[in-house]
């Protein structure tokens, strides 16, 4: 009998051994658009995070497009006042940085970082539409009667975009993060450089969006300085879309915000519970079965223990407890609640920090307007000045990753070359040495501007603002990069897109904060009809005063935060902190 041909014999799949298939497939769990285990050469790595930093690019030429020049659409177009401008400025890029927990949430319940970054690049396309609309029909909604419309339009644009901002700063940097696998040390050491080309990306953005598009708006018209990000966000979805087969995609793991809830809410519970002595007689899972099980105990925060003691007895509903996720929680999820509390106080110390950079957007924009545009034969708009923030950051990140680091690992010992902490401590300290600068050249203003008044020399140049945004920008690339890293390092396994929104949760923070500082400093210095600090001639008031009072707040922040990164012992021991 003949041998049957090779097109005779049946086809018998071929069964990877554990040896091929730990060489051809990720480690980490994750998988491909299909559902099924990722394979290394053709899904992940650099192939995939061009697409995700592209897509995060479009975003920041985008967000940065609005928000560098934004003040000057507010006081120029819809007459708002110096503090109300920077108020309503701060107020919309905290609210920019707060929506990410609630997109994390979504993408770590429900959606996947994927699905959630669609959805949410769909609604911000929305809101930079009606941002467009409100700004392409002045001769409608500048009428008396019809202001409030416009006003309601822009807002409404804004806070849509706001919205949108929610899904894409959370999951853009944990989706780039997660194609890399931890498992295998090629790929776990090329995801630290990740983070540094992450924010590369979002300064090449931002650094045409403040001379590109500032110029558009400034000399072209608003309705076109808004229409062109609009266009291109439209093919940032497209592309980003386009790319899903090339992506791996982490499981979901249930909502982390839930877990926290049912360890706090069972810990109250059981509060009149005593602790046992061996913490082995705590309820854990007999067997792992994903990346949150078997955390090891730790002895920090002993009350929330109390959620995971076993007790026999039923609850008033007839339940038991052993049964019930409110009464009874493991030892990892307590140790999950553990984490984040643990970096609660490094969250707290780099609000400050955001605090100071949010002046970039607000008070130097101001400052610059009062200063001589003119450089040689070209005016330069106030807000393009945060150009040099982005050359900094630009210049200061290759530097960082190719020379800092290597020559810092060689006096440390570390990976990383400096610690994450060490790295944070920098940019905290750079962030005073910006607000001391930019209240001398606030002060030397004044006084010029003074001078010229009695028929002296004329405005001192907007170059002098220069220095402030580099320094500022040297400082985002420790600490702005740093957080991000930080928290993502870390989070808990199933917390990963929350830990990036804590991250993104400082700058909103920060923001806020300076809202609040903004309005209190205006009403505390502008009692009994003096101008105050920030009026909106800005001739009449003391804008130095209120950069020192940043840099004495930044000082304070600065011990602060060294007195908790001494303490903080961290979550993960493969971590160089």
């Amino acid at each position: 009998m003949e041998a049957a041909s090779d097109e005779e014999r049946p086809l018998i799949p071929h069964l990877p051994s554990q040896d091929e298939e730990g060489s051809l497939y990720t480690s980490d769990g994750t998988v491909d658009v299909n559902n099924q285990p990722a394979l290394k050469r053709t899904t992940g790595n650099w192939r995939a995070c061009f697409l995700i930093l592209g897509t995060e690019f479009v975003e920041c030429f985008v967000f940065f497009g609005v928000a560098k020049n934004l003040v000057t659409f507010l006081t120029g177009e819809l007459h708002e006042s110096n503090v109300d401008a920077a108020k309503s400025v701060s107020t919309w890029i905290g609210t920019c940085f707060f929506t990410p927990v609630i997109g994390a949430f979504l993408a770590d319940t429900y959606w996947g970082k994927y699905w959630t970054l669609v959805i949410f690049l769909s609604i911000y396309t929305i809101g930079m539409l009606t941002l467009t609309i409100s700004a392409s029909l002045p001769l409608l909604m500048d009428t008396p009667h019809n202001n409030g419309i416009r006003h309601f339009t822009v807002y409404l644009g804004l806070y849509l975009v706001a919205l949108g901002e929610g899904g894409i700063k959370p999951c853009t940097s944990a989706l780039g993060a997660d194609q890399f696998d931890d498992a295998d040390p090629v790929e776990k050491v090329t995801k630290a450089s990740f983070f540094n080309w992450y924010y590369f990306s979002i300064s090449i953005g931002s650094l045409l969006s403040g001379t590109v598009l500032v110029w558009v708006q400034d000399n072209v018209g608003w309705g076109v300085g808004f229409l062109i990000p609009t266009v291109l966000m439209v093919f940032g979805l497209v592309a980003f879309v386009a790319g899903r087969r090339v992506y791996r995609y982490k499981k979901l793991e249930g909502s982390p915000l839930k877990r926290v809830t049912q360890v706090m809410v069972a810990a109250v519970r059981n509060y009149n519970l005593g602790l046992p002595e061996d913490c082995s007689a705590l309820h854990e899972v007999p067997s792992p079965t994903g990346p949150n099980c078997k955390i090891q105990h730790t002895p920090q925060f002993r009350l929330f223990d109390k959620a995971a003691i076993v007790a026999t007895s039923s609850d008033e509903k007839g339940v038991e407890v052993s049964k019930n996720p409110w009464r009874l929680c493991t030892v990892s999820q307590v140790e999950e609640l553990k984490m984040l509390l643990r970096m609660f106080p490094v969250w707290a110390s780099m609000v400050l920090f955001f605090t100071v950079t949010a002046q970039m957007s607000s008070t130097f924009i101001e400052q610059g307007a009062m200063m001589d545009t003119r450089v040689g034969p070209l005016s330069v708009p106030p807000a393009s000045l945060a150009t040099f923030d982005v050359i900094s950051v630009m210049v200061c990140i290759p530097v960082y990753d190719a020379v800092l680091v290597p020559l810092a690992r060689r006096a440390t010992g570390k990976d990383r070359g400096l610690s994450q902490r060490q790295r944070l401590g920098v940019g905290l300290a750079l962030s005073v040495v910006a607000m001391v600068y930019a209240a001398l050249v606030e002060a030397r203003r004044l006084s010029l501007a003074r001078s010229a008044a009695a028929g002296q020399p004329p405005m001192m140049s907007i170059m002098w603002q220069a220095p402030a945004f580099a320094v500022l920008g040297a400082g985002e690339v420790f600490t702005a990069i740093g957080i991000l890293e930080f928290f993502y390092d870390q989070s808990p396994g199933g917390m990963k897109s929350l830990g990036t929104a804590l991250a993104q949760l400082t700058i909103a923070a920060g923001n806020y904060l300076n809202s609040a500082v903004l309005g209190a400093v205006a009403a505390l210095t502008a009692r009994g009809g003096k101008p105050g600090w920030i009026p909106d001639d800005l001739n009449e008031g003391h804008l130095d005063y209120f950069f020192w009072l940043m840099a004495a707040l930044g000082v304070v922040n600065l011990l602060h935060f060294v007195h908790c990164s001494m303490r903080y012992r961290g979550n993960n021991n493969n971590t160089a902190l």
